[in-house]
């Protein structure tokens, strides 16, 4: 990447912006995109047990990998530094025991699954038939984790060696073969909820592999395989120590996604199945709009290591711009389609009428939620995780659970202003402290 020099203008600083994010947005599209797809699938089956059962399996499977999502961010920064230090030791030694790592950590979790999915749907409370059908959902889906975590292992490397064309293809085409695999396993063979787990899990085999292929590829020439490459305890326990906070933040959020999730279910599957279509709008928002903050978090990063006060405004003014234009967007996108989109998704009456009663918190939800998007990305890219953590933990504690408990009486209302009001609080807070860090200067010293 070609460094800002000190003549950039706020049109350079666009141009990056978007010659980085354009790639990661049509990447992390490809994951919603494949949520559309499995909604769309069951939506039109005669049931909504089977959309509601995906629901609950997926929101555990949410929680259960994402706890080690971490290990996507550390491997990417440990990468980045043995890659600037052109160390090619570094750079296979921490691919390998990464990997390895991931496929330890996968195997432990095929282990212990019964009594982890037990676990996850007692909380999440489903209706009998909604939860069988979610327990066999998650006992197909679990023999994919030893994988979807030696993608993040992969991914991270990629992208730290400066090679974010990597993950772009690889994810492109594995999310690819999950939609027709989910075609024809479901609508083709009838074989519903289990044909939706079955289908991710081939696809996540299918997307290591991809990523194992491009990854050989990148391999530094004269670097053989040697045991000094397998390193020493100590060396898999720096992987699990980098951003720790990160971890915790991203622990809260999906506990209260799947808390979200729960109290839909409480209200019977139709609600349920109605949130599930309208919180697969949310990862369309999030997905998208994080290609802004995704590429915010590598260029302020740039500004902070180079000490450069003026940079690190122009970069958060372009990104925020950006970013609220998209959120502009989509906004007008649900108001004047929501409904035609929400029936695209689901043909079954009930879910349909009831997702439409709803139908205007989506309208929220973009100006809702791309505050917290962006200042993630600031944070992030300033390496500010502990605040991302606390910020994320006050908001979840401190404002969506109260908020909840008083307004139980709202009925699925309540739950998605709540929901709402994490979103506000977690921009606010996260304001508060880049206004104050800014003034301060605070971003540019070490922690």
């Amino acid at each position: 990447m070609k460094p800002i020099t000190t003549n950039n203008t706020f049109g350079t600083i666009d141009r990056r912006l978007w010659a980085l994010a354009w790639p990661l947005m049509l990447t992390n599209l490809t994951v919603p995109l494949l949520g559309l797809v499995d909604t769309a699938v069951l939506g039109h089956l005669d049931s909504p047990e089977y959309l509601g059962a995906v629901a609950v399996g997926a929101n555990l499977f949410s929680i259960l990998y994402w706890t080690f999502g971490f290990m996507r961010m550390g491997t990417t920064g440990l990468a980045a530094q043995a890659w600037g230090q052109r160390d090619p030791f570094a750079q296979v030694a921490l691919l390998l025991r990464s990997l390895m790592l991931a496929v330890g950590i996968g195997l432990l979790l095929i282990l212990f699954h019964k009594p982890l999915i037990a676990l996850g749907l007692e909380l999440m409370n489903p209706s009998p038939a909604v939860a069988e059908l979610a327990a066999e959902y998650a006992g197909i889906r679990i023999w994919s984790a030893p994988a979807v975590l030696c993608q993040y292992t992969l991914v991270g490397w990629l992208i730290g060696t400066q090679f974010p064309r990597g993950p772009m293809v690889m994810l492109i085409i594995a999310n690819g073969i999950n939609i027709v695999l989910d075609i024809l396993f479901v609508t083709v063979l009838g074989w519903n909820s289990r044909g939706v787990a079955m289908a991710t899990v081939m696809a996540e085999y299918g997307a290591t592999a991809i990523g194992l292929a491009i990854v050989l590829t990148r391999m530094p020439e004269g670097q053989r395989l040697t045991r000094e490459l397998f390193g020493q305890l100590a060396d898999y326990l720096k992987i699990l120590r980098v951003n720790r906070y990160i971890m915790v933040r991203t622990i809260a959020l999906l506990l209260v996604l799947a808390f979200f999730t729960a109290q839909g279910a409480r209200q019977g599957d139709t609600v349920l199945a109605a949130n599930a279509v309208l919180i697969t709008f949310l990862l369309v928002i999030s997905n998208a709009l994080d290609g802004f903050a995704n590429a915010a978090e590598a260029l302020i990063g740039e500004a902070v290591g180079k000490g450069s006060r003026r940079r690190f405004r122009a970069v958060f003014a372009s990104a925020l711009r950006w970013s609220l234009w998209g959120a502009l967007i989509l906004t007008i996108g649900f108001v004047l389609g929501g409904r035609w989109l929400i029936s695209l998704l689901t043909g079954i009456d009930e879910v349909r009428i009831t997702a439409w009663q709803y139908l205007p918190w989506l309208w929220l939800l973009p100006f809702a939620s791309v505050w917290g998007f962006l200042f993630d990305g600031v944070f992030i890219g300033a390496t500010r995780t502990r605040e991302m953590q606390n910020t994320m933990l006050f908001s979840a504690v401190g404002i969506f659970l109260p908020v909840w408990w008083l307004t139980t009486g709202w009925g699925n209302h309540g739950l998605w202003f709540s929901l709402i009001s994490l979103m506000l609080a977690r921009a606010a807070s996260m304001g508060w402290l880049s206004w104050r860090y800014t003034r301060r200067s605070i971003w540019f010293e070490q922690e």
